[in-house]
């Protein structure tokens, strides 16, 4: 809602219908409401009106606050363009941490943990802390993060945006990679004209409609 008390819509008549082990990029101008879209669909944001189906459980937006915790838990990975690990923490640690909020077992978690960042290929970083990382190596262990607990579904918000050239092509590497090898289903909001062009599918938003591409 606007300070004169108007109220704007960001999203407007958005019908989207998503495969399981589809890599979608969602493209458009900044404010065109691209990352409002993603919020939504992963449960962080509830939207004013309308309805998010996830395979057969009905409306997600039924659930209570503390069951679409769970759910996000259970079934969603994040990716953001700031990593947002924790300083103090090493990758490993950093990475544990949803398995360890989803009530795994600790030792069970450091294994989860110790497997996803051997294959994001950081075994050998899993003591370094944040600050000793390099930005590709900070956007991995973020990624790592994102997967431990085993999610179907990966949203990832401008995950090559603060990245060179360099870096942001080992990330979409990677995301292609785990995209074909675990058939996870990957929703990407990006500028990158490369990750764009290499997904399953591209749509582009514009005023908070979706105005290209195949919904």
């Amino acid at each position: 809602m606007g300070g004169s008390g108007k109220i704007i819509e960001v999203l407007k008549g958005i019908e989207l219908t998503i495969l399981p082990g589809e890599m979608l990029a969602i493209e458009g101008a900044s404010g065109a409401g691209k990352s409002t879209l993603l919020h939504i669909l992963g449960a962080l944001d509830r939207p004013t009106g309308g309805k998010i189906y996830f395979q057969d459980g009905g409306d997600l937006f039924q659930r209570s606050p503390s069951e679409l915790a769970e759910f996000r838990n259970r079934h969603l990975g994040f990716v953001f363009q700031f990593h947002h690990l924790l300083p103090e923490f090493s990758a490993l640690e950093n990475t544990m941490m949803p398995a360890l909020i989803a009530r795994m077992p600790k030792e069970e978690a450091k294994k989860a943990a110790i497997s996803i960042l051997r294959e994001v290929d950081l075994s050998h970083r899993l003591r370094h802390k944040p600050g000793e990382l390099s930005g590709g190596e900070q956007q991995r262990v973020a990624l790592a993060r994102a997967l431990v607990a085993s999610p179907s579904v990966i949203l990832a918000d401008e995950p090559t945006g603060n990245l060179d050239g360099s870096n942001s092509k080992g990330i979409f590497e990677l995301l292609h990679r785990l995209n074909r090898e675990r058939q996870l289903t990957i929703i990407v909001v990006t500028h990158n004209e490369g990750l764009a062009s290499a997904t399953h599918r591209r749509i582009r938003m514009a005023d908070g409609c979706i105005v290209g591409g195949a919904p």
